[in-house]
């Protein structure tokens, strides 16, 4: 069972996986099998939860809801984010 599939999230959404190391973006959604996606919101991936992406690429550090959490590759390419963008 999915939550959603890659086209239904609009065109800006872009994998936690790329959003560029320093960035912050608003998570649009989870993708993936519901016992994967409850535990991610359990752990505070949460739709409309503002991440920072911290560092890595195999292991990536991020920053949610004040906490940081190191994840795989493979959870961060479920995790779809939405870029915010920096007012100068």
């Amino acid at each position: 069972m999915t939550t959603g599939s890659a086209n239904e999230f609009p065109k800006e959404d872009i994998p936690l996986k790329d959003l560029p190391i320093g960035e912050k973006g608003r998570i649009a959604g989870l993708e993936g099998e519901h016992e994967d996606c409850q535990r991610l919101r359990e752990m505070g991936f949460c739709e409309s939860a503002v991440i920072t992406r911290i560092s890595g690429e195999r292991v990536m550090m991020c920053k949610v809801c004040g906490t940081k959490i190191a994840l795989n590759e493979a959870l961060g390419k479920k995790i779809r984010v939405e870029r915010i963008k920096k007012v100068n």
